[in-house]
């Protein structure tokens, strides 16, 4: 079970120090490192640095397959956005549990008692307290034999020969670690830098990406970042009023609800309302308030350790301000910054919520158009993760950044080559520093999202150390089934969940492009619909033919319903069979389709001139043609050899 709250507290005296450390006094730490220390070599299949979300589920997934990872991370937690950074109000992908983000949730709701216990305030379905999802994904990393974890240690140098060969350090200790595979985990892509990743910062010109919302020149503007703070609940009696911190100016707060908001054009929300956004479990509330709250706007991408703790001290005496103005101006003096959650000193959050870092320069990069039109292009077919929310940027603090007017999208996938650097070999990203426009980081930033990254990388990176080859050089379509079998989404087809029979048939015949999503931008939680009892015309039938490669329409329009003996038909004449039904006429191959249909198909009611519905056809492709022999490259393009 996770720690009580006295554990909590016990550990916040003990653990403090590493966190000054990190934070303020990383330079002292860099001076060490020239005095005479021990110095020992860690042999790693898989190298994962960083503090992010990512970094997290990138060694759990590379020590599950096989590799023997080692994860360096700067703090004492694992967990990054979603414990670390305080930001434990999920956003996105409430219906797509995929793979360990499922799992996490299911870790929590056993805890808390209920998915509806998680449900405490009014934005996310998924809740909890900081260091309850901080054991949680501890307990889960390190029950991994595979997995070596190196907690408040840091890089100092990064070198590529036959191997990786990483100097990191750690309690006056240097290490130099090799490893086949080295994973950026950063909330900044500050690895891929250091390794030589070319890469993007800030917003993207209309010209080089096609984003016609994009601005018509490129800027260095990245969103706001936040300090989060948690909250407590300490009875009306109590007061817990902090000190007044520097520069305080209660005026910068007044329209962060609507108690002292003079704004006329102004609409902010009930104080209690504000509140309650990020209400947590067990009376706490999570204060993450974009609007005049505590974001706040400093790009230090790349500031050095020093220039980079000075500038988010500004940052965090805007958080302890506005925690200020609620207790002393909106008369929450009994909400105070909780003292059984975050090892530091000042109660902050472990570190910053980086809402957007690098982009590093990937295989692919997703854009907008991609998401609003999947079917236009390829990057579907490549898809190893899911996401559901809106793209939302915060540039609140920067009013000078150019407007752009976000198109609303349906739900999407992350292709495979935003992941892998083109000029790098044998790196991979894991976190938000993936290959995307400006435009979609406001999306794919997301904690599912990332969670997803971060597996996908780590599963990437144990296949490449199994087959001794490149990222580059792994088959999409192998990585692709080994996703599916841990649950993984490629599609984000909101209505056939893991646990349906026919979940990996239709994730598959999804990514073939022979049967497509229906895309439905909804609210902050978009969809894409299967439609799996639904049934299919004999054009709709051609024209996901046509995708896969078949051409055999002839201009074909008609709405007449395709039926199950059409699509038999059809596969017999126009395709090569699998071993299984490889027949040498229609009337046997029909009746080995009968036998198997009901006992090992397990789908209803043969009857060949009735009309197929969309979950039929996507069993009878699979297990006819099995499209997956097919191969694809990293831009979703069909390859000539199958």
């Amino acid at each position: 079970m996770p720690p009580s709250t006295r554990t909590v507290k016990q550990l916040l005296t003990q653990l403090d120090h590493s966190m000054r450390k990190y934070f303020l006094g990383i330079t002292i730490l860099s001076l060490l490192l020239g005095c005479q220390v021990s110095e020992k070599r860690l042999d790693a299949e898989v190298l994962v640095i960083g503090e992010g979300t990512g970094a997290t589920t990138a060694a759990i997934q590379a020590a599950r397959s096989g590799a023997k990872t080692i994860l360096v991370t700067p703090l004492p937690w694992l967990g990054g956005m979603l414990t670390s950074a305080g930001v434990s109000a999920i956003d996105g992908n409430h219906q797509l549990p995929s793979g360990l983000w499922g799992e996490f949730r299911d870790s929590l709701r056993k805890y808390y008692g209920s998915a509806e216990a998680l449900s405490t305030g009014w934005v996310s379905y998924t809740l909890f307290e900081p260091h309850v999802g901080a054991y949680y994904w501890k307990q889960m990393a390190e029950k991994e034999p595979n997995l070596t974890i190196l907690y408040s240690a840091t890089y100092t140098s990064i070198q590529k020969e036959k191997k990786w060969l990483v100097e990191v350090a750690q309690n006056g200790q240097k290490q130099t670690i090799s490893a086949y595979i080295l994973i950026d985990g950063t909330d900044l892509g500050d690895v891929a830098a250091k390794a030589g990743v070319t890469y993007d910062v800030g917003m993207d010109a209309r010209a080089e990406t096609g984003e016609t919302m994009a601005p018509e020149k490129a800027n260095d503007i990245i969103q706001d970042l936040t300090y989060a703070v948690i909250l407590k609940d300490y009875g009306t009696q109590a007061d817990k009023t902090i000190a007044k911190p520097m520069g305080y100016n209660a005026a910068q707060f007044h329209c962060a609800c609507q108690t002292h908001c003079e704004d006329t054009l102004a609409k902010p929300h009930p104080c209690e309302t504000m509140l309650t956004y990020a209400k947590l479990p067990n009376n706490k509330y999570m204060i993450n308030w974009p609007i005049k709250g505590n974001d706040y706007y400093v790009n230090i991408i790349e500031l050095d350790v020093a220039a980079r703790a000075a500038a988010l001290e500004k940052a965090k005496n805007k958080t302890l301000q506005f925690v200020y103005y609620l207790q002393t101006e909106l008369g929450f003096n009994y909400l105070g910054i909780a003292d059984d959650e975050f090892p530091t000193s000042d109660g902050l959050a472990l570190m910053p919520y980086h809402r957007e870092g690098r982009r590093t320069h990937g295989l692919v990069q997703l854009n907008v158009n991609h998401i609003l039109q999947p079917y236009d292009y390829n990057l579907y077919r490549t898809g190893i993760a899911v996401g559901d929310y809106p793209i939302d940027h915060h540039h609140y603090e920067r009013p000078d950044a150019p407007t752009i007017d976000f198109p609303k999208v349906p739900s999407f996938s992350i292709p495979l080559g935003a992941l892998i650097p083109k000029d790098i070999d044998h790196l991979l990203v894991a976190d938000k520093a993936i290959s995307v426009t400006n435009i979609v980081n406001g999306a794919s930033r997301l904690q599912p999202v990332v969670i997803q990254i971060g597996q996908v990388a780590g599963l990437v990176a144990a296949m490449a150390v199994q087959t001794q080859t490149s990222p580059k050089a792994l088959n999409v379509r192998a990585i692709q089934e080994n996703l599916l079998a841990i649950d993984g989404y490629l599609l984000p087809f909101i209505d056939v969940s893991p646990t349906h029979p026919h979940f990996e048939t239709i994730q598959k015949i999804g990514a073939t492009g022979w049967l497509q999503g229906r895309g439905v931008p909804y609210k902050w939680a978009n969809q894409t619909w299967f439609d799996p009892d639904s049934t299919l015309s004999l054009e709709t039938f051609l024209h996901g033919a046509k995708q896969y490669g078949i051409d055999a329409s002839h201009d074909i329009k008609t709405s007449t319903p395709l039926t199950i003996a059409d699509a038999i038909d059809f596969l017999f004449k126009n395709t090569q069979l699998e071993n299984d039904f490889s027949s040498s006429d229609l009337q046997t191959l029909t009746h080995q389709v009968e036998t198997a249909w009901t006992s090992v198909w397990q789908l209803n009611n043969f009857e060949p001139q009735r009309p197929i519905t969309r979950i039929e056809l996507a069993v009878l492709l699979d297990k006819l043609l099995n499209p997956w022999k097919k191969e694809i490259n990293s831009a979703g393009n069909w390859l000539t050899r199958k």
